[in-house]
């Protein structure tokens, strides 16, 4: 039986921990914290998951909260005008829902799981010189702990890194009382709100603690007005922060949200970092490897709704590469291949979050705006969110996304 250690209870970790374990692996996971002091903690994320990735829970029967949780339809875009009116505003329909379940309960809740099936789990925030020591008793480490002294191991890579800098300003707030979007009170959606040259605001919903909820996130331009949360501490006054500068910004938005009040105290969040990808082989000082997972090698900003979907995709795609792999040692080469086949999938992440993150040109514009009056359009747009490789064939280049344009265009006039 190989015996495979784990350091870090997210989605990640915990998702390939559950998974090596249905088959039959002696899987040790490392968690700073007990799953009852998560529960009682601070919301960690934002973690809309689309369809591709809720599968991966489904097909390791780690769904617990499907039934649950809403059921996102749609995905909407709106852009403000200077005077706060909207320039833009559609919503496309997913092919496949979407659902966000916070992860106080879905962490706890798996790390539970986890233990009761016989996981070895120990609680203990690791240092590098517990990984020296057990890189030499197993198999394989893991490291999928994204904050820490641990993320030091793994060397940024500066050529896939173009920002040395946060690009955002973040604050989550979860709010109970939001009322529905007017103009399609008959499904839940994920509405992106951008404000340009200040910044974005995301609002979904989500299945938290007490229930159904509603997450308000804004990204603010570094330096702008919504970078402003820096040193609030008070929740209320998070809260109050928020809410203001939507009504100053997104008065739509903020007409649904008059009578909300924070889910619980521990209910926001701030804070902000730099979009970087990193080398994904740590090497300790006693001469062991250990292997990178998910943010901790491919740290993506949260403008575009990523990181629990890639944290998915990374554990499924090392599970399948640890289970193919048979008896044979976990070598450098093997931890390189591994990086290497979930990257396939990661790149585009990265490439088109970056992308979102940058002023955008004209073409980018113009195709915003365009799925206003093409249906198609919006829908193609919305369920890149699922498949981000698709954005490569009608986004980056002018030249495709002015075809495809005329294309959907000619498609939608009547014969």
């Amino acid at each position: 039986m190989r015996k495979i250690l784990i350091v870090g209870a997210g989605q990640s970790g915990l998702q390939l921990a559950l998974g090596l374990q249905s088959k039959g692996y002696e899987v040790t996971l490392m968690s700073n914290r007990t799953s009852d002091e998560i529960r009682a903690g601070k919301v960690m994320s934002t973690q809309c998951m689309f369809h591709t990735a809720l599968q991966h829970e489904r097909d390791l029967q780690l769904n617990f909260w499907e039934s649950q949780a809403p059921r996102i339809e749609g995905l909407g875009v709106s852009v403000a005008a200077p005077d706060s009116s909207r320039a833009v505003d559609w919503v496309g329909r997913l092919d496949g829902y979407a659902q966000s379940v916070d992860q106080r309960v879905k962490m706890a809740g798996w790390m539970d799981t986890f233990a009761q099936r016989g996981g070895q789990l120990v609680i203990h925030g690791a240092a590098v010189s517990d990984l020296d020591f057990f890189s030499r008793t197993y198999d394989l480490v893991l490291v999928s702990a994204g904050k820490g002294e641990l993320v030091q191991l793994f060397g940024r890579d500066a050529s896939r890194s173009p920002y040395d800098a946060p690009q955002r300003a973040l604050a989550v707030a979860y709010v109970h009382g939001m009322g529905p979007r007017p103009e399609h009170p008959e499904f839940d959606a994920v509405r992106c709100n951008l404000v340009p040259g200040v910044g974005e605001l995301f609002v979904m919903p989500t299945l938290t603690l007490s229930g159904r909820a509603d997450i308000l996130f804004w990204e603010g331009v570094p330096g702008g007005p919504v970078d402003a949360f820096q040193g609030v501490k008070d929740p209320a006054e998070h809260l109050s922060l928020t809410l203001s500068l939507m009504e100053k910004f997104l008065p739509w938005e903020y007409a649904r949200a008059t009578n909300v009040e924070l889910t619980d105290a521990n209910g926001t969040l701030s804070g902000r970092y730099a979009p970087t990808v990193r080398n994904p082989i740590g090497r300790l000082p006693g001469g062991g490897a250990v292997l990178g997972v998910a943010d901790v090698v491919v740290a993506n900003d949260p403008i575009t709704g990523q990181g629990s979907n890639s944290a998915s995709k990374c554990a499924a795609s090392y599970l399948d590469s640890i289970l193919a792999h048979g008896e044979a040692a976990f070598d450098e080469a093997w931890m390189q291949q591994t990086f290497d086949r979930y990257w396939d999938t990661a790149q585009h992440v990265t490439k088109w979050t970056n992308a979102m993150l940058g002023v955008p040109p004209e073409h980018v514009l113009n195709l915003i705006g365009a799925a206003g009056q093409l249906p198609a359009v919006a829908h193609r747009f919305a369920n890149g969110f699922n498949d981000p490789a698709d954005f490569e064939n009608f986004f980056y280049d002018p030249e495709k996304t002015n075809a495809y344009l005329a294309e959907a265009g000619a498609a939608a006039r009547p014969a």
